[in-house]
């Protein structure tokens, strides 16, 4: 039996785990300042933000409560398709609520985009944006992020909960995926 070795797939890394955690905690320290008294929502979008999620709740220094929607504009390709399709919605009430999109990537910006008109349309008293990373060469929507975790050049990226397939997910840096792993396909 072979074992899979996932770093044959990998190009380059962007992003060490450790640049990862420094920047998350320093946008927590910021945002446990801009929060304090607010006990802020944070919402991840499924799946890809997980990781992010984690490891900024627990940076924080203040309370915040967590909740999660599963949107998806992909499929099982590299790039958008335009139409955000709800999998699975919120749990929580955001009316009154200030809320933070804790995001992994902001690509297009079309989901994000839909996403803060959604939650500025059931009511909620603030709507911010953290971004991990983020690709302007790739925005189609201009969308407003307070909290800005790294500009990345406009390659396909996977790791700390992004994907390529479902797969991917597990790496603990940002890398860049080889395109021969999806070869014939258009880069996202």
């Amino acid at each position: 039996m072979q074992i899979a070795d996932i770093s044959q797939d990998i190009s380059e890394v962007l992003l060490t785990h450790e640049q990862i955690q420094a920047k998350i905690q320093e946008v927590a320290d910021q945002v446990s300042i801009d929060y304090k008294d607010k006990e802020p929502l944070l919402i991840a979008v499924l799946k890809g933000a997980v990781n992010t999620m984690a490891a900024f709740s627990q940076a924080l220094s203040i309370h915040a409560n967590i909740d999660f929607m599963s949107l998806s504009s992909y499929g099982s390709g590299t790039s958008s398709s335009g139409t955000i399709t709800v999998r699975s919605d919120l749990t929580t009430d955001v009316r009154g609520r200030h809320v933070l999109i804790v995001e992994d990537i902001i690509d297009s910006g079309i989901t994000l985009d839909w996403l803060v008109k959604e939650l500025r349309a059931r009511g909620a008293a603030s709507v911010e944006i953290f971004a991990l990373l983020e690709k302007p060469a790739r925005h189609e929507v201009k969308v407003d992020v307070k909290y800005q975790g790294f500009v990345i050049p406009d390659k396909f990226v996977v790791g700390f909960g992004l994907d390529y397939d479902e797969r991917y997910r597990n790496l603990d840096s940002i890398a860049v995926l080889d395109p021969k792993v999806y070869q014939g396909e258009q880069e996202a």
